[in-house]
């Protein structure tokens, strides 16, 4: 059986990833006895690990399809790691102009739209992230229009690991993976309209037209008016000399800039293999519609406050981070990164409602969540 200290001793270990100093222990082991373990846990998350480390390792797998732990710091991970710090309200991460750099003084590569030296310096130096993150907007760095920023999904990362060739479903599926806790196959619906499906998809692949109706059409009916929100970005870079893209930077169609394909500010990718079905859905603009307000996926939870339509990745990213199943999905991500886990018995399920109701009320902060699983994993 543990007691206050070795609780106390558990939770920084958790949170921090590093042992406790003994006056910070005899700390924490006070409050535990107190019956304050998440007092204790909010002083465990002090530690400059909790950022450097614990927070990394949790958002670096969003930034890459591997889920490579790890990838180097970068411009997605590191505002996650901001957002964190300051208790921003987290369903920004889909929509806000909002980006994290390293403080100018700390003499590394100044920020760079083409490249990623400077987290890579971060990285390398070890640097202090709880101190040196300063909170800066996309729009003023990257040259995006405001209303085209969209949080962590049009950062430079996010664009070279799901904006890259491809025809930009990829953006949509990963998002969902990381941010809603599901890949599309978790939510299938073959009875819903076809109609915004692209002319890319094959309506009888493999000669079969059967495949089509009970398999592609229920994701697709869902995911394609959806990721139709992303149709102006793309990943820009030299496929002659640099095939990898380490180089490359996410575009965007502003108003008055035409694809040379297309015409419209819709980007040639929204095009392409059109004779594969020349009947389907032509993407004209980034209207994107929620078809999965109705039918089985009603259940994600969508808010009532949005219309379940609109214009650009800014408010369609605004409609999954008001949804319920993206408040409980963080608390599943941080309740397996501090209790070692998943939630496995009815126990732990009421145990993660109960830190969904709380994260919610304390307005979507992070740090509510991971003080809650350290006190409930804290052992008895």
């Amino acid at each position: 059986m543990a007691g206050d200290r070795e609780q106390a001793k558990r939770i920084h270990d958790r949170i921090a990833g590093v042992p406790p100093s003994a006056d910070m222990l005899d700390s924490m082991q006070g409050l535990v006895a107190q019956g304050r373990a998440y007092d204790a846990a909010m002083l465990a998350m002090q530690h400059p690990d909790f950022y450097r480390t614990t927070l990394k390792n949790w958002a670096t797998p969003w930034t890459n399809e591997e889920f490579d732990i790890y990838a180097p710091l970068n411009d997605y991970s590191a505002t996650v790691i901001g957002m964190v710090r300051d208790d921003i309200d987290f369903r920004l991460l889909l929509s806000g102009d909002i980006l994290y750099v390293g403080d100018s003084a700390l003499g590394v590569p100044a920020y760079n739209i083409s490249d990623n030296r400077h987290y890579e310096a971060l990285d390398e130096q070890h640097v202090d992230l709880a101190r040196f993150l300063v909170a800066t907007t996309q729009s003023s760095v990257m040259g995006l229009p405001v209303e085209a920023t969209a949080g962590v999904m049009t950062s430079r990362a996010a664009a070279k690991a799901f904006f890259k060739d491809g025809t930009n479903r990829a953006m949509f599926r990963f998002t969902l993976i990381n941010h809603m806790c599901t890949d599309l196959e978790g939510l299938k619906d073959t009875s819903l309209p076809p109609d915004r499906i692209r002319q890319d998809l094959s309506r009888s692949p493999g000669g079969d037209s059967r495949i089509f109706i009970n398999s592609c059409v229920g994701c697709h009916s869902g995911m394609d008016p959806l990721a139709q929100a992303f149709a102006y970005y793309n990943y820009s870079y030299d496929e002659q000399s640099d095939p990898e893209g380490l180089n490359g930077r996410l575009t965007y169609n502003q108003q008055g800039q035409l694809d040379p394909v297309t015409g419209l500010r819709v980007q040639e990718k929204y095009w392409i293999n059109a004779n594969n079905f020349p009947f389907g859905y032509v993407t004209l603009d980034d209207r994107w519609d929620n078809y999965w307000r109705e039918g089985i996926n009603q259940l994600l939870g969508w808010s009532e406050s949005l219309r379940g339509s609109g214009n650009g990745a800014k408010s369609m990213g605004q409609e999954l981070a008001h949804s319920e199943t993206f408040a409980h999905c963080q608390v599943e991500k941080v309740f397996e990164a501090v209790c070692l886990r998943p939630a496995q018995d009815s126990a732990d399920r009421q145990a993660l409602n109960a830190m969904t109701d709380s994260f919610k009320a304390s307005g979507y902060q992070v740090k509510d969540i991971f003080a809650n699983a350290a006190d409930y994993c804290k052992g008895e």
